[in-house]
């Protein structure tokens, strides 16, 4: 038998995102097309796309359709670096602001970006992981571009996206938030973290990504704000706004609205679910593993996130061992997987590289139960001996 902890990876399919996929693959026609079986794709379409808003806290026509959090993210920096003003004579025209810690779908843009000239001014973060406001703030010259995360990945930290936003939007700059690790477990509203703020500066783009929340993979969406000028990393055609070109996917915008208001109505009495069993976790790995130490904010973290430290043994071991017991967990993103490198995290705290490499990643989800933490439990010491040698010390 399995037990799944690997939520932050992936979630499993909901059954209202496979109804709603299925019953929209029905529907014959390009939404683009100007026939009546175009137009009943669009209808479906453009229905989902305003579920998807109310959710989200915006308008439709802000909702920019994606492949998921990777394609969201990629579009929003380089649409938002190249359709900066770099002759409009301010100091940071040239500049990206990068917190340290971000997910490397960021990261690895931003590289890209700082290789076509592109200067990088990177903000710490705390011990616990946080993206501090006033350290952001700090960075934030006029007309460069910045980027944050609204919960840390990895270690789980929620960071005040609310004052990463206004400090943008004090500072006349662009902002782009990355929600995907957030969505379904917080409260997002992009008109409140919106807030004020002058057009085309502050929050202007906002990440998602469907498969976190039961949706299928390759669906997500990139929230952008009406007045903002972006470029679009996609072209070929003046579907959504022109900011992504392409033939939309009707089934998969039915899926993740449908997925999307499933998991916004159950969204806080979850939040309660998941944080009684996350402490459960947290509680009983420590007892069992007295030298584990949790990392990440204690309190204001996701309510399904546990990532824990475990001295002398490496992550990767651990895995394994775990694994043959049944638990699925993770020694950090997804999206790094197969490549054995020390928690990029876990480094930007402060930790030492061996630290970053003696990391695992527990994360719960709506399937969720006691018994995938019993079976975390009933294994760790064990598998902790084994992958830090205490067992052939003895």
């Amino acid at each position: 038998m399995r037990f799944y902890l690997d939520h932050a990876a992936t979630t499993p399919l909901r059954s209202e995102a496979r109804e709603a996929w299925l019953a929209a693959s029905d529907v014959i026609g390009n939404a683009s097309s100007t026939h009546g079986a175009g137009q009943d794709a669009r209808r479906l379409l453009e229905d989902s796309r305003e579920r998807i808003a109310g959710t989200l806290g915006c308008d439709p026509i802000e909702v920019v359709l994606t492949s998921g959090g990777t394609e969201s993210i990629n579009t929003a920096l380089h649409g938002l670096w190249e359709s900066r003003s770099p002759d409009a004579g301010a100091t940071g025209s040239d500049t990206i602001v990068l917190p340290d810690g971000e997910h490397h779908a960021t990261m690895d843009t931003v590289a890209a970006l700082a290789a076509a000239g592109a200067t990088v001014r990177q903000v710490p973060l705390t011990e616990l992981g946080r993206i501090e406001p006033g350290a952001f703030a700090a960075q934030l010259p006029g007309g460069a571009v910045a980027t944050a995360l609204v919960a840390n990945n990895e270690v789980g930290t929620v960071n005040d996206a609310a004052a990463l936003a206004a400090a943008a939007a004090d500072a006349r700059v662009p902002l782009h938030l990355d929600a995907v690790a957030a969505l379904g477990h917080l409260p997002l509203s992009f008109r409140s973290l919106r807030g004020d703020a002058a057009a085309g500066t502050g929050l202007v783009a906002l990440s998602v990504a469907g498969h976190k929340i039961g949706a299928p993979v390759g669906i997500g969406a990139l929230v952008v704000d009406r007045t903002a000028k972006i470029a679009p990393l996609l072209r070929g055609g003046a579907q959504q706004r022109g900011l992504r070109a392409g033939t939309q996917d009707v089934p998969g915008a039915a899926a993740f609205a449908a997925a999307l208001v499933a998991a916004e109505r159950e969204r806080e009495g979850e939040g309660v679910r998941l944080r009684g069993l996350r402490d459960r976790l947290i509680d009983g790995i420590r007892s069992a593993v007295p030298e584990a130490r949790l990392l990440g904010d204690p309190i204001e973290r996701l309510p399904g996130n546990a990532h824990f430290l475990f001295p002398g043994a490496v992550g990767e071991s651990l895995l394994f061992l775990l694994d043959v017991a049944g638990v699925a967990a993770s020694t950090g993103s997804a999206c790094q997987a197969g490549v054995a490198e020390p928690s990029h995290v876990v480094l930007a705290m402060g930790g030492s590289e061996r630290d970053a490499r003696s990391v695992l990643r527990f994360t719960l989800g709506r399937t969720s139960a006691d018994a995938d933490v019993d079976a975390v439990l009933s294994a760790i010491a064990d598998a902790y001996a084994r992958a830090s040698g205490q067992l052939n010390a003895r």
